[in-house]
């Protein structure tokens, strides 16, 4: 009986072991599926390949979404007057998804998680309490009026249009040059969503206030708050599936359709050398940004154009400078993106990008060029698609340099 006793406390002990070896991202999955089995048995099923796991409740008092996904990038870089390719393969995405409403359709909730090192790596530790920065998105929306929404959480702002667009619904590998030094990402704070139209135009308005240093920051406050603004107009209406916001044009539109925008945030004594990204700095500057941007699409041709300029208000972006290199400073200056692609009847997508980057001479960063020619096979839309592109990278001071990247999505 003893020794029974003893196997008994042993097997626990050791399972027990097992179980605490389960990594946090590991345990949220499990849960989830679980969840999940136990929700099909209680509520709607109305799951299908690419719109993730979905419920509702038997009472109609809440849904849950869940959805996973992932993108697999083989990337390689070469110079001129090198032999050397410079090649690696990554996970570059993986995210989790829940999102439904609560106890109304008029209060809706989202939550996103990333799990790859490129989602959740920082060098700012203490600024996230020394802990893994996996946070994207938490955010409740009320629909107030039929017209008007408020958001509270952290999310996207209203920046440039590029950013918003999802990293799933992209019509080339990645977003380009232009979002990657000026973008003003995810933030915390509340949000005014607005929508009417006037005729056959459709009109948007958004206004944000957060804390202006980026997502999930759990250090005090060091400088002042953001405030965006964002301006849209739609003068032949609405895109079909809100393809404003979606990269190539899958839903191949009938008619003509455009959209307009024009976005302004001030960062108010900002810490971060780019806004709400960036590495932490040991000075403050308000930072003025303006970003005007468009989408065409029509009849599986699209085009987005975007121009961004950020200035240091009132004083240099420099906040300090060695006597022979800058050593800290804020990422200021303007850029320019523009691209295009038509989407063939096979749903093969060839599309081609021009960005330009002109930081502020003082900041000591290098102008940048970059041509991309690209090539897309949907399969299941943006839900299962490879995509491959090349671009030839021209930078001040350094020669040429060629890089190519190819891609697969997974979105369940």
């Amino acid at each position: 009986m003893l020794l029974r006793q003893r196997r008994i406390i042993s097997h626990l002990n050791l399972y027990i072991i097992v179980n605490l070896k389960l990594t946090k991202a590991a345990f949220l999955l499990l849960l989830t599926l679980f969840c999940a089995h136990y929700a099909q048995a209680q509520s709607v099923n109305k799951s299908r390949f690419g719109k993730g796991l979905q419920f509702i409740a038997a009472d109609s008092s809440f849904s849950l979404k869940f959805s996973t996904r992932f993108q697999t990038l083989y990337q390689t870089i070469k110079s001129e007057g090198s032999d050397d390719w410079n090649d690696r393969m990554m996970i570059r995405r993986a995210r989790l998804k829940f999102d439904g409403f609560v106890y109304s359709p008029k209060i809706e909730y989202k939550i996103e998680l990333g799990l790859s090192n490129r989602d959740i790596g920082s060098d700012n530790l203490d600024q996230f309490n020394n802990a893994d920065n996996i946070i994207l998105d938490a955010v409740a929306k009320w629909q107030m009026t039929p017209t008007l929404a408020l958001w509270a959480g952290q999310t996207k702002l209203p920046g440039n249009r590029e950013r918003v667009v999802s990293s799933q619904k992209l019509q080339l590998v990645d977003r380009s040059l232009l979002n990657s030094e000026f973008n003003l990402d995810r933030d915390i704070g509340l949000q005014l969503h607005n929508e009417h139209q006037i005729g056959g135009v459709v009109l948007r308005e958004i206004g944000a206030v957060s804390m202006g240093e980026g997502r999930d920051v759990t250090s005090v406050n060091e400088g002042g708050y953001g405030y965006t603004a964002r301006v849209e107009v739609l003068p032949f209406g609405n895109f079909e599936s809100e393809g404003d916001y979606v990269g190539g044009d899958l839903a191949r539109e009938e008619t003509p359709k455009l959209s307009l925008a024009a976005s302004y945030d001030f960062n108010d004594n900002a810490t971060r050398s780019r806004g709400q990204l960036g590495s932490f700095l040991s000075g403050q500057r308000d930072l003025r940004t303006w970003f005007v941007d468009a989408m065409f699409k029509y009849e599986g041709f699209s085009a987005m154009a975007e121009y961004a300029d950020r200035k240091a208000a009132d004083a240099s972006p420099v906040v300090s400078y060695d006597g022979n290199s800058v050593d800290e400073t804020f990422v200021t200056g303007e850029a320019f993106n523009v691209q295009a692609g038509y989407l063939l009847q096979s749903n093969w997508e060839v599309a081609g990008r021009y960005t330009t980057f002109d930081p502020t001479n003082v900041t000591g960063i290098n102008n940048e060029k970059q041509y991309t020619f690209g090539l897309s096979k949907y399969i299941v839309g943006h839900s299962l698609k490879v995509q491959g592109d090349a671009t030839l990278i021209r930078e001040q001071n350094r020669a040429d340099s060629y890089m190519f990247r190819l891609q697969m999505e997974v979105a369940l």
